[in-house]
C-alpha cells in the first residue's frame, strides 16, 4: 500500500532522513521508534508532502502510484492521514465547521450539515467527548487530551486508507491513553484495510495496539527493524544498543 525506497530528505539544505527504505501493507501496523530529533517526524512531514521538505533521492509511492509531487489535499484524498502532535489552532473556525468541510474535501461528499451532526455526534459519544465539543474553535484553549480527541474524531470520520500518527500518545495520563487506544482500535474495526504507521519514543501505547513491525530510527537512519519483540527489547536495552 505504501512503499519508501531509498528516500533522502533535506530541510534548509540540511539532511535529515537518509536512504529511508519502509514498506507498509493494507491492515498492518507499523511502529516507527526512536530518541528525539531522530527523524520521526521529518518522515511523516515527508510522507504528507510538508513544503520544506525536500527529497533529494528516492520515492514514495501509495497504491504503486509515485505520490512525490502531489500536493498535501491530494496526498489526503488519496487515503493518507497525519495527526499532529501539535495541530494547529484556528481562531473563530467551530470543530463541527472544520470537521463537515475536511470530510466533504476528502470525500467528495455533499452531504448536508444535519446528516453530518448525526455521524459526528455518534463519533463524539464513542469518544466521550461532551456535545458543546463541537461548538468550540477548534484546538482554541484546548488542553492536549482535547487536541487528541480532535485527531481522533478526523480520524473516524476520514476512514484513510493510510494513517500516520505522531506521539498522539504524548502527554496523556493511563486513562487517557487507553481512550485514544481503544478508538484507533475501533476505527481499524470500521475500516479494516487501513494501514497505521504509529511514531512514538515509548512502549506503552503499543502494549494495547500490537504492532506488526517496529522500526528503530536514529539520526535519520533506520538502525534495525523487527517484529513485535522489538519494541520489549528496547525498553530492556535502550535506543543506545542499537547505534552504530
Amino acid at each position: 500500500m505504501l512503499q519508501i525506497n531509498n528516500l533522502s530528505v533535506q530541510i534548509a539544505e540540511k539532511n535529515v532522513l537518509h536512504d529511508i527504505n519502509l514498506t507498509v501493507m493494507p491492515g498492518t501496523v507499523h511502529a516507527l521508534m526512536g530518541p528525539n530529533g531522530s527523524g520521526k517526524s521529518s518522515l511523516a512531514y515527508s510522507i504528507m508532502g510538508h513544503p520544506s521538505y525536500v527529497i533529494t533521492n528516492g520515492s514514495i509511492t501509495m497504491h504503486d502510484t509515485s505520490i512525490e509531487n502531489l500536493t498535501p489535499d491530494k496526498r489526503a484524498r488519496a487515503g493518507l492521514f497525519l495527526s499532529f502532535q501539535q495541530p494547529c489552532t484556528l481562531p473563530g473556525v467551530k470543530v463541527h465547521t472544520f470537521l463537515l468541510e475536511i470530510y466533504r474535501a476528502v470525500t467528495g461528499s455533499l452531504i448536508s450539515i444535519q446528516e453530518f451532526k448525526v455521524i459526528l455526534e455518534t463519533y463524539m459519544t464513542q469518544l466521550s467527548i461532551d456535545p458543546s465539543f463541537a461548538y468550540r474553535n477548534m484546538n482554541d484553549g484546548f488542553s492536549g487530551g482535547e487536541k487528541k480527541k480532535g485527531e481522533l474524531l478526523q480520524l473516524l470520520l476520514l476512514k484513510p486508507a493510510i494513517a500516520i500518527l505522531d506521539e498522539i500518545d504524548s502527554g496523556l495520563d493511563i486513562d487517557a491513553l487507553k481512550l485514544v487506544t481503544a478508538a484507533i482500535n475501533q476505527a481499524r474495526a470500521c475500516n479494516p484495510t487501513m494501514s497505521i504507521l504509529i511514531i512514538t519514543h515509548y512502549q506503552r501505547m503499543l502494549n494495547y495496539i500490537m504492532p506488526d513491525h517496529v522500526y528503530i530510527i536514529s539520526d535519520g537512519r533506520i538502525l534495525t527493524s523487527g517484529g513485535p519483540e522489538l519494541v520489549q527489547a528496547i525498553e530492556h536495552r535502550g535506543y543506545h544498543a542499537y547505534q552504530p
